[in-house]
């Protein structure tokens, strides 16, 4: 199978790996409930390419955790058998995919189809955008606390359900949202009452939208974007968003890239739409301690928010699939966050 050409990056230190053994053993038995193979026990599959360091060393430390289970390397084989050897699988099976980009098979949407097929996923994409130490934060970030992640993350969720109104505050400015919530989404490493088993890895976030999206005014300073690379991106100094009605409106400070996704945005969609409200709780990510592939930086420990009319969990009156397009995360300089009347965060920490 063709891979896209990457450069050769180093292993990662012997005590990145054993970290990262750790952590997925906790992610398999407590996140994923997947136990050691028994004859008619659950098998696992684990998809995988050695093309970074950060690939490598994932790869390792699932084989220490999974010995009994098989391995497929994805730059080794035609499409077709990959495809076979899911549907090779049984429901409640696991399937884990670690790539260093993103695996293409055809039209097949990866992890979508496996659900469709009652398997658990543990998915790692795009390691590649996470080179040196970025790879070892990456792993921090795996450790799965079930307290902290499933106490903190249900306990934000009754209070955002519950909330007349939120504020955000940081760096002098505020945002308000003067509207209740829809119901607050969990990613939290609890699949107890959900459809599905897995998802993308790392994880930790809590996320909604204001029902009333014109209920969104005020200021944000915005310290990181995602470009039109899929990266982060750090501006030397914040970028101030002015909203109004829900609509990013005006700026201040914004850099020639930032007003490249506005102007993106604007061109394709006529306004700047925001959307999600998400309340990132992955201590391993901050805004001093960043990794470069903004689907992973997503799990920050502080706000983001989507700019862009796309929001496929949320349908609204008047937003048509077909034209919403864009889903761009940015990263809010926050001081606190407000809950109704309650201070939900505080030093860089939610306080619930």
């Amino acid at each position: 199978m063709t891979a896209p050409a990457l450069a050769p990056t180093p292993d990662l230190p012997a005590h990145a790996v054993d970290a990262a053994t750790a952590h997925l053993k906790d992610i398999l038995a407590v996140a994923i409930e997947h136990g050691p193979r028994s004859v008619d026990g659950p098998r696992a599959l684990v998809v995988y390419d050695t093309r970074t360091g950060l690939s490598r060393a994932l790869v390792e430390a699932y084989r220490r955790n999974l010995p009994e289970s098989d391995f497929l390397d994805f730059d080794g084989v035609d499409p077709a058998e990959v495809l076979a050897r899911f549907r090779g699988l049984a429901p409640k099976d696991l399937v884990v995919l670690v790539q260093s980009t993103n695996f293409r098979l055809e039209a097949f949407r990866i992890r979508v189809e496996l659900f469709k097929l009652g398997l658990k996923v543990i998915e790692h994409v795009h390691l590649s955008r996470m080179p040196g130490v970025q790879g070892e934060h990456y792993i921090e970030a795996l450790a799965y606390d079930p307290a902290y992640f499933r106490g903190v993350g249900r306990a934000l969720k009754g209070r955002i359900d519950a909330a007349p109104l939120a504020r955000v505050c940081g760096g002098g400015e505020e945002l308000t949202f003067a509207s209740p919530f829809e119901p607050a989404k969990l990613n939290i490493g609890d699949y107890s009452e959900m459809h599905n088993v897995g998802g993308q890895f790392p994880i930790g976030e809590v996320f909604t939208e204001a029902l009333d999206l014109e209920a969104v005014n005020g200021r944000a300073q915005i310290h990181v974007f995602g470009d039109t690379s899929y990266l982060s991106n750090r501006p030397e100094t914040p970028v101030t968003i002015v909203v109004e009605r829900g609509r990013v409106v005006g700026t201040e400070n914004a850099t020639p890239q930032f007003q490249q996704v506005l102007d993106i945005i604007r061109r394709d969609e006529g306004e700047v739409w925001v959307r999600e409200l998400g309340f990132g709780m992955n201590r391993a990510f901050s805004r001093e301690r960043r990794v470069d592939d903004i689907g992973t930086y997503e799990r920050m420990c502080g706000i983001h928010l989507s700019l862009g009319a796309k929001h496929g969990v949320y349908p609204k009156p008047g937003f048509k699939r077909k034209d919403a397009r864009y889903h761009i995360d940015v990263f809010v300089v926050t001081d606190a966050v407000y809950l109704g009347e309650e201070q939900v965060y505080a030093d860089g920490n939610w306080i619930v």
